[in-house]
Order: C-alpha cells, then sequence, then structure tokens
C-alpha cells in the first residue's frame, strides 16, 4: 500500500451514472490490474475504495457508479482538485496461469478493473475474448476501449437493447482456456455455476478501512475466512465458498 497526493485531470460522464476519473500524481503508480485505491473524501468519514480501470506512468484511470453520497461528491469534483489516495491496494489478477485464450467477463461497473487486465493480456500476446453485461444500452462502458485493444468483445444487456439480451454467464462459450470476471454477487455466482474451467473472481464488497485492518469485508472461504480487501479483492475459483 502506498499513499500519495493526486489531482484530478478528468471527471467525465460516460455513460448513465457512470463516471470515468484521470488522477496524476508525483510518480509512477505500478498498480497491478485488478487492484484498486481508497480516496478520502472532504466530509466523509471513511475513505471510498474504487477499482482500477487502468494505470500508466503517474496516472491512474478509475470508473465510478453514483451509488451513495460519496460516489455523488466525487461527481461534482473539478479538474485540478487534490485528493489524498491510497492506491497499490489488494491482491490483483495473475496473468501468468491463463494459458493462451483467457476469457473475461465482466458485470457492469466490473467491466473497469478488466480493461487494464485485457491490455496486460493483449500485450503478452494472448487471444483476449471478453463479455460485458448490463441493465440496459445506456450503462454500457468500455466495449469500443477493449475492441481497440484487439480484444474480441461481446455486449450483453438484460432488456436486449445493446448487442444480445441475457447475461454475461450465458454466453461463455468457445474454446477458450481460462476465466477472469468481476461484477455483482449474483452475475458471478452464476459464472461460477457455468464456468466449467479454472479462473479467478473479483469480488465487490462493502469495506471500511481497505487494508485489512477493521475486518469488516471478512468471509468465508474453503481455505478459511479471508478480507477482500486484503487477501483479495480477487480469488481463485477453487477456493471460493459460496455462503446464502
Amino acid at each position: 500500500m502506498k499513499k500519495g497526493i493526486f489531482s484530478i485531470k478528468e471527471n467525465i460522464e460516460i455513460a448513465a451514472g457512470t463516471y470515468r476519473m484521470v488522477l496524476e500524481g508525483e510518480k509512477d503508480v505500478n498498480i497491478i490490474p485488478g487492484q484498486f485505491i481508497d480516496i478520502k473524501l472532504d466530509g466523509f468519514t471513511l475513505r471510498r475504495p474504487v477499482s482500477v480501470c487502468d494505470a500508466y506512468g503517474s496516472k491512474i484511470v478509475i470508473c465510478y457508479r453514483i451509488a451513495g453520497e460519496g460516489t455523488a461528491a466525487m461527481r461534482e469534483y473539478e479538474e485540478g482538485r487534490k485528493l489524498d489516495v491510497l492506491y497499490g491496494l489488494g491482491n490483483g489478477f495473475d496473468i501468468t496461469v491463463c494459458g493462451e485464450k483467457p476469457l473475461l467477463a465482466g458485470g457492469g461497473i466490473g467491466s473497469a478493473p478488466l480493461y487494464m487486465l485485457a491490455k496486460e493480456l493483449a500485450a503478452a500476446g494472448k487471444e483476449v475474448s471478453c463479455v460485458l453485461g448490463f441493465n440496459t444500452a445506456k450503462e454500457v462502458i468500455l466495449a469500443d476501449e477493449l475492441r481497440a485493444l484487439g480484444v474480441d468483445t461481446r455486449v450483453v444487456t438484460v432488456d436486449g437493447s445493446a448487442g444480445d439480451r441475457g447475461y454475461p454467464s450465458e454466453y461463455l462459450g468457445g474454446d477458450c482456456t481460462y476465466i477472469y470476471t468481476c461484477g455483482p454477487k449474483a452475475m458471478l455466482k452464476g459464472v461460477y455455476s457455468s464456468w466449467n474451467g479454472d479462473g479467478q473472481f473479483s469480488f465487490e464488497e462493502r469495506m471500511g478501512c481497505g487494508f485489512g485492518a477493521c475486518m469488516g469485508c471478512t468471509c468465508k472461504t474453503k481455505e478459511g475466512y479471508k478480507r477482500i480487501c486484503k487477501d483479495g479483492p480477487v480469488l481463485y475459483k477453487e477456493e471460493i465458498l459460496w455462503e446464502d
């Protein structure tokens, strides 16, 4: 975990209720795909954890969805504002175990961390495919950006207003060798049940501290209790234990 002061370079709406923010610090950030940052917001006790969409040099790109008072406040932040940020948090994705044809599956704002992952997999010479799921066409993000990387990208929506109708778990066929996925728990459960191979699952959980001190995001796994913020957010498929 590292701490830095970052300046907002961009904060724009990219889909209905979803924003992209570009932050720039004073040194290279060296973030792994799947890790997250924790932002201190004026007037709020707890920091806000947000997954990293991309990171290069001294810049961090995040995508966030308006879900409460904290993210609503972030929407109003203007270019040039300084933010206190903890970064390099959590365990990210391991790209050394996926074979030659990895499949990425994202749900809603959970699609965001898959962009940086796809970029690194493509740079490593992998044949990357991706399926992104949203409720409606107005919520679709990052599909064009992924295609620009050469990633075979399919969009599915619950109402059929963009791409195919349905959920990501219904479109996991083909000869892919491994799966990486991030999204709401219901979507992850669907992917878990539909995918017969190995994979890594990134969980979205409410967090208190963001670095393992408060134990607020602890969950039970086949290997014992783990903190999503510290031991995750990425877990291997074989260690996941679903609880109702």
